[in-house]
This record gives C-alpha cells, sequence and structure tokens, in this order.
C-alpha cells in the first residue's frame, strides 16, 4: 500500500479505527454502530436498521437538503428523460414568503437570494422561507399547509435566510428541526408546533460565545444522524485582533435538545492536535468553523466536518505551525464526538481555502476493491478521496513543494498536498500559460495588468500592496472556487461525479495592521476580484464549467462550459466563439436520466449574457438565467429554458400523486424570489 506523506503526516486514529496498513482484520462495527448490543439479560436486541449511505434520496421523496444525508444529490426518478423533457412546463410558482407574514408586516424585507432547498416526505414539502421561518406546503400544487409561527409575532419576523430544514422520525413521532438565528427548533411536522419539552419552552439557545464575542449564527441546514442534531456556525471574515472565539461543533438530542457534546475545532489544552500550534497560539485564536453543510453515514454512526480557517485567514505570523483542525475534513463519532480520523487540506492556511461544501459520500470499486468512499471537494479545484471508514486515501496523496511567503513574521508551510487522482477540476495558478490569449493585442494587454501583482502556481501566498511596488498576489483559484458551497452531485448508477466550477481570481492583498486598532502585524486589503483587458476576464476560459469524473477510475470523462460567458465582448464578437461559461456557482442535480444544472446567482446585474462594459463583470456569482439538462454520459444539453432570474438553491425532485416534480428556486436584484416547480404536460 502507497501511503502519501500527508497520509503519514497528519492521520491518527483513534482506537475504534484499526491502524492503516496492517495486516488485521478490518474493524467491525461494535464500538461505532449500537444497532445490535445485548441488553440487560445478555440477548442481542432487534437491530437497527439504518439506511445504506452514498446511494441518494429514497425514490419518490426528497429526504435532505443534498438528498440524503451523504450529499449526493441524486435521486433515481426517470419519469422526465430526453425522449419527453421538451413537455416539461411550469406548473406553479410559490414566493419566499408567505402571504401570512407579509400580512404580519407587508413592509418585511428580505434577501433576494433564496438558497434554501426543500425536502418533501409523505406527500407534505417543507422548506425555510426567506427570514428562515419553517413552511410547510403541498408539492404537488404549491399551496401552504402550514406555517412557523414567528416568535413574538411581528417583531420575531426578521430574521436572516437559512439553507433548509432536516427531518426525523421514530416511526412514531415526526419532526422538523431548523436552526434560525440564536436557536435551534423542533416542529411537529404534521401541525408546526412546538415541542415544549425541547430545550426551554420549545427551543435552544445556542448563544454559547461570551457577550464580548460574536452573536451565534449559522446559514446551514441541521444535520440530523440517529437521535443527534448537529450544528456549525457562521463567523465574520473581518479580523480585528488575533484573539477571537473557535467555531466549536456542538450537538443536541433531538428529543429532548439537551447538548450532548461538543468538539473543539482548534484544540484546547490537552487534546490531540495542539502541537501544530506554536508558542499556545490554540489558546488565543479562533474562528475555524463549519460554516459549509454536513454529511454523514447513519450505518457506521459518524459525521464529516469540513472545517474553515482560522483568524486571520491571511496572514498566520501568530499562529505558526499547520493548525489542526484549521481547512481540515474531521469525522467524528455521532454519538461521542470523539474524532475517529482526520485529513488537513490545507496546512497554515492563508489563502481562504476552507472545504466549502458537503463532503459527499459513494460507494466506489478501484482496481476490483470496493471502497466505501468520500469525497470533499476544495476551492483550489481539487477532489481529495478517502475510505470514509479509516481516512485512508483512495489515491495517493502527495505532499509537494510550494511557493513560500515574504512577508515579514510569516512561516509558511514548505509544503501542501496535492491528490494524484483525480486530475485539477477547474484552472489553478496565476501564470503566464493561463492568460487569456483571444488575440495578440489582448494578450498583451493582459501581460501588462500581470505585471502590477505577485504571481504564481496555486498556493503562491498573500503579498504586501504598497503605493510603489506590486498590488498583491492574484490568487487562482480565487477565494470563492473552484468548487463552493454549491457542491457536486454524485450518480451511484454511472460512478459519475458531476461537478460545476468557477474560474474566477481575486488579488490576495494585505497590509500592516494599524496598532490603534488591531494587534495582527498584517489585516486583509482590498481582496478584489481582478478583470482583464476591455472588460474580459484576465485568464483563458471557461470561467464556468461543468466536470463529470469517473470516480471508479479517478478520470475525467468530460467538460462543458456552463452558459454563453461574455462572447458578445466587442473584442472577441467577430471571433464567433462557442460558449465560454460563467461563474455563477450552481448547484446540480442527478436523476436516474438526466443532470439539471442552472447558470446560478445574477447578483452583479439583472439578468442574461455578462455586460462588456462591467469593470469586473467576471467575479463570481455572475450567473445567468438559464437552467439546462444534461446528457449524464456525455455532456450535451437535451433541454434549457431561460428564466427570470438566474438559479439560487440545488433543484431537487420527487414524486407526487405518481408524477415527477423539479422545483429550483430564482431570485436577483429584479425579481422577487420564488421557487419554481415543473412537470411533464401529459394532455
Amino acid at each position: 500500500m502507497i501511503l502519501s506523506r500527508a497520509f503519514n503526516r497528519i492521520l491518527i486514529l483513534t482506537p475504534l479505527i484499526l491502524a492503516v496498513g496492517c495486516d488485521s482484520e478490518p474493524p467491525s462495527s461494535e464500538g461505532l454502530n449500537p444497532a445490535a448490543l445485548p441488553d440487560a439479560e445478555g440477548e442481542n436486541t432487534a437491530a437497527i436498521e439504518y439506511p445504506k449511505a452514498g446511494i441518494g434520496t429514497t425514490p419518490g421523496e426528497w429526504d435532505a437538503y443534498g438528498a440524503d444525508i451523504g450529499s449526493t444529490k441524486y435521486t433515481p426518478l426517470d419519469q422526465i428523460n430526453a425522449d419527453n423533457i421538451d413537455s416539461l412546463e411550469i406548473v406553479w410558482r410559490r414566493p419566499a414568503l408567505d402571504e401570512y407574514y407579509v400580512n404580519i408586516n407587508p413592509r418585511q424585507r428580505y434577501s433576494n437570494t433564496w438558497n434554501a432547498a426543500p425536502i418533501v416526505k409523505n406527500g407534505v414539502a417543507y422548506v425555510t422561507n426567506g427570514v428562515g421561518l419553517v413552511e410547510a406546503f403541498d408539492p404537488g400544487t404549491g399551496e401552504t399547509i402550514w406555517i412557523q409561527e414567528p416568535p413574538g409575532g411581528a417583531d420575531g419576523l426578521p430574521g436572516a435566510p437559512t439553507r433548509g430544514v432536516a427531518y426525523w422520525t421514530d416511526g412514531d413521532d415526526e419532526r422538523i428541526i431548523v436552526q434560525r438565528g440564536t436557536y435551534l427548533y423542533a416542529l411537529n411536522a404534521e401541525s408546526g408546533e412546538l415541542y415544549p419539552d425541547f430545550g426551554a419552552n420549545g427551543r435552544v439557545d445556542l448563544q454559547f460565545m461570551p457577550p464580548e464575542f460574536e452573536r451565534y449564527r449559522w446559514g446551514g441546514v441541521p444535520m440530523v444522524v440517529r437521535d443527534v442534531i448537529v450544528l456549525g456556525q457562521s463567523m465574520s471574515d473581518t479580523f480585528d485582533a488575533k484573539e477571537a472565539y473557535r467555531g466549536d461543533v456542538h450537538a443536541f438530542d433531538v428529543r429532548t435538545g439537551e447538548e450532548l457534546w461538543t468538539f473543539n475545532t482548534i484544540p484546547q489544552e490537552g487534546q490531540f492536535g495542539t502541537e501544530t500550534w506554536q508558542d499556545r497560539s490554540w489558546s488565543y485564536t479562533g474562528h475555524a468553523p463549519v460554516w459549509a453543510l454536513f454529511s454523514a453515514d447513519a450505518e457506521l454512526g459518524m459525521v464529516y466536518m469540513p472545517i474553515s480557517s482560522s483568524t486571520n485567514d491571511m496572514y498566520g505570523g501568530h499562529r505558526i505551525g499547520d493548525n489542526l483542525f484549521s481547512q481540515s475534513l474531521v469525522a467524528v463519532d455521532v454519538e461521542t464526538g470523539e474524532r475517529v480520523w482526520h485529513f488537513q487540506t490545507v496546512h497554515h492556511g492563508l489563502w481562504d481555502y476552507d472545504p466549502p461544501a458537503a463532503p459527499i459520500l459513494m460507494d466506489i470499486t478501484v482496481d476490483g476493491r470496493e471502497i466505501k468512499a468520500i469525497t470533499q471537494l476544495t476551492k483550489q479545484a481539487f477532489a481529495f478521496v478517502f475510505d470514509r471508514e479509516t481516512g485512508e486515501p483512495v489515491w495517493e496523496i502527495e505532499e509537494r513543494p510550494v511557493p513560500q511567503s515574504t512577508v515579514p513574521g510569516e512561516v509558511t508551510s514548505p509544503t501542501q498536498p496535492f491528490p494524484t487522482k483525480p486530475a485539477p477540476f477547474d484552472r489553478q495558478g496565476a501564470t503566464e500559460e493561463n492568460l487569456i490569449d483571444f488575440t495578440p493585442e489582448l494578450r498583451a494587454e493582459a501581460l501588462a495588468i500581470f505585471e502590477n501583482y505577485v504571481t504564481g502556481p496555486v498556493f503562491t501566498p498573500p503579498s504586501v500592496a504598497t503605493e510603489n511596488g506590486t498590488q498583491g498576489t492574484i490568487q487562482l483559484p480565487g477565494s470563492q472556487g473552484g468548487a463552493d458551497v454549491q457542491g457536486a452531485a454524485f450518480d451511484p448508477e454511472t460512478g459519475y461525479l458531476y461537478i460545476p466550477s468557477i474560474t474566477s481570481p481575486f488579488v490576495a492583498d494585505i497590509f500592516p495592521g494599524d496598532p490603534d486598532n488591531t494587534n495582527l502585524a498584517y489585516t486583509k486589503g482590498s481582496r478584489r476580484w481582478i478583470a482583464g483587458p476591455q472588460g474580459l476576464p484576465l485568464f483563458k476560459p471557461p470561467y464556468g464549467r461543468i466536470t463529470a469524473i469517473d470516480m471508479n477510475t479517478g478520470e475525467h470523462v468530460w467538460m462543458v462550459a456552463n452558459g454563453d460567458g461574455p462572447i458578445d465582448n466587442p473584442a472577441i464578437a467577430h471571433l464567433n466563439l462557442e460558449k465560454l461559461g460563467v461563474p455563477g456557482r450552481p448547484a446540480p442535480l442527478v436523476t436516474g436520466s438526466l443532470l439539471f444544472v442552472g447558470e446560478g446567482l445574477t447578483n452583479l446585474r439583472p439578468g442574461g449574457r455578462i455586460p462588456f462594459d462591467m469593470p469586473v463583470e467576471i467575479a463570481t456569482n455572475s450567473g445567468g438565467p438559464w437552467f439546462r439538462a444534461y446528457d449524464k454520459q456525455t455532456g450535451e444539453t437535451v433541454w434549457e429554458i431561460e428564466l427570470e432570474a438566474g438559479t439560487t438553491s440545488p433543484p431537487v425532485s420527487y414524486l407526487h400523486d405518481g408524477e415527477q416534480y423539479l422545483l429550483v428556486s430564482i431570485g436577483d436584484r429584479s425579481h422577487s424570489p420564488e421557487m419554481v416547480a415543473f412537470k411533464l404536460n401529459n394532455n
């Protein structure tokens, strides 16, 4: 067995798992899964059957935000297929805020990007609305069934949106679990009523941080595994000091709301990992939350946590070392919160390269060996693939030398982990060979822009912007990918992983810290998106793409540009170029027959193609209004529709009264957010 330096360097297994590479029998499920433990009389109790991971949602339903808790975004439904998709039509629409709330406060404001995806269970759909409250509706008509009462009436109506809800049942009781603001709620799935014995008066207070730090918030989705609720949190990217509070992960009992365990995302006194923080910097460094989404394997009893960056995300002279568990994938026992295995995807992070999406569970066969796998996508356009039971890399991961920082006081890691398979799924490195070359004139202008910045391959560190020197480091991929929160979709039928990604650089510049305002030696600068000559992007297309990877071989199968992109720009319009792609960060859906992907958010302009006169028109979230179905095997477009705005949420699909529906939310600055439902016209 080949073990990379990265694997040997940071993979430490708890006693629950046998050492990798030994000749012993594989570990049993005892200690991880209490499904068949003896009772008091010594007899085995009936085994609890947990759903198999990595195979998608229950056929006809939509079990979780990502289809299932393994985040496959897959349903086996194929009633809508390439032969009949031309008869697909919009059958209902639903606004992001029910009329009930509008009547409470007609002037209530909410986000124009509705990023929640509904779940559909037992003929009812549940979703968080534009202010984060739960609405239950008929999935066949879009009509409201019940709504969550705002706490305190109209005064409790203002709130931030989240990505959705979780569902739990023990066969008798059905609960909808939702986090809103600083509280966790359990609602009766039939009525929407609170459970008075859940927490205090029906809710759990999540304000764990001392008042001198920030207020708890999260825009994710609760992860419910067995009888345990797991929550992450979001934290500000603005760092005024090297001291900050940790983004710890908390778990609660689904019936009572009692806190069961806390996982310190930055290890504390006596815990594994403190040696990766020099000078006890673990004791004051903060952040490193799970701001993205979790995935889990209920059968194994594990939850998988993509942990993000620590304070400060672009300068780390005050936290020298690899800094576990920042920018790591960590597997924990869901019953105890104990770490089972981990892998750090970025050592001593300086690039805001957080693992941005829920890792994806999949069963694959590699060189004849069946593997329960998990794949973590990254902003730097890597797909790290592991055995989800042990953390062993499926393909070798190499520690390769990377450029070193010239910033005073900074100590960069000499190496970073690079997967040998699959190959990167998007463009990496601010290098001359990656600059646009549509025409010699545009190439020359791009080179002239290039000279004003520090440039180099992926992992070139941020640099100090000076008045008479360079203006910072051009980072490609930028801080929003590559991949991002939209994740990918896995098809257990084909073994293909479908990854939407973007090519969108940004400037990683830092400034000396003002001692009157901060104790950080350096703070982040403008972090601006950078355009190229004549309103075009600086680097080669596609600027938004979809890549299909065969996960049984690790090989790329096909790649297509997603969206037209700046083909009408006057500098290149005469070239009659085909699609160049748009960087809208859309989420995918894969069904038994097709792959559905929109063009993503359109926040930067009202719609259509990217206008050539916009100075930073190729920044992330510059999507478009088109929604498409692709052939899963080839990437060929088989259907498309122009909507009123870009897609803002992952598409979902389910059966209702025997017919397959397709839902996706849209919205932008000029179009009020709404959910759009499609169904075949069978007339």
